[in-house]
């Protein structure tokens, strides 16, 4: 039994290690006012809309800085762009490097990946019959434009499931984003007039907080 146990702390000191190094790392680097220097990773099976870069930095995070791949990624999927950048800014609560979020995906498996927060079994289903179908969950830490392209289409997905009208007072943009946050199921009881529990309305709350902030950086 004690095998297990030396594991686990050796794992947890690992993740420890990686999150200082990203501290470190975000301090001494300003914040990025354009996306990083071209180029990609992992096989390019749908075409890239036309901004600098897709490919994750390891240093301080900007979601405005992807404003590019966000408009023509929301235009792809017929959502708007200003809720795919809200997304963003509501799931840039951790950092996004991708050695901590694979370090961190170790300690807990189910773990989401990407600048958008995605977990695998969504990715594989909106992925599906898409120009990214042939690409990998696990390229998402690495892939910033394939983790708002998946977004995108997620929130297209779930918008296709609400009903013509709903009984609640929200918005559509505020169920697909609860949507987002919580899953179809959750999302269309809050339509039918379920209220918002201590969490979802945490999450609406962010939008809030975040939705002229979107507007302004992708334009609207």
């Amino acid at each position: 039994m004690a095998e297990p146990r030396t594991r686990r702390r050796w794992l947890t000191l690992v993740i420890f290690a990686v999150v200082v190094y990203v501290i470190v790392r975000a301090a001494d680097t300003p914040q990025a006012a354009t996306p990083p220097s071209a180029g990609t990773t992992g096989p390019a099976t749908s075409a890239s809309p036309t901004s600098p870069s897709a490919t994750a930095s390891p240093s301080a995070y900007d979601p405005a800085a992807y404003a590019g791949q966000v408009r023509a990624r929301a235009q792809q999927a017929d959502v708007s762009a200003q809720l795919v950048m809200a997304v963003l800014y509501n799931e840039a609560y951790k950092p996004h490097d991708p050695a901590l979020e694979r370090a961190w995906q170790k300690y807990k498996p189910d773990a989401a990946f990407g600048i958008a927060n995605m977990h695998r079994a969504t990715f594989d289903e909106v992925k599906k019959g898409r120009d990214f179908a042939g690409r990998n969950w696990d390229e998402l830490p690495d892939d910033r434009d394939l983790a708002i392209e998946a977004e995108a289409w997620y929130l297209h997905d779930l918008s296709a499931q609400l009903p013509p009208t709903w009984r609640s007072s929200l918005s559509r943009d505020q169920l697909l984003a609860l949507g987002y946050n919580t899953g179809a199921g959750n999302m269309l009881a809050f339509a039918a007039g379920t209220a918002p529990g201590t969490q979802a309305q945490s999450y609406l709350d962010r939008l809030h907080t975040n939705w002229a902030k979107a507007g302004k950086a992708v334009g609207g």
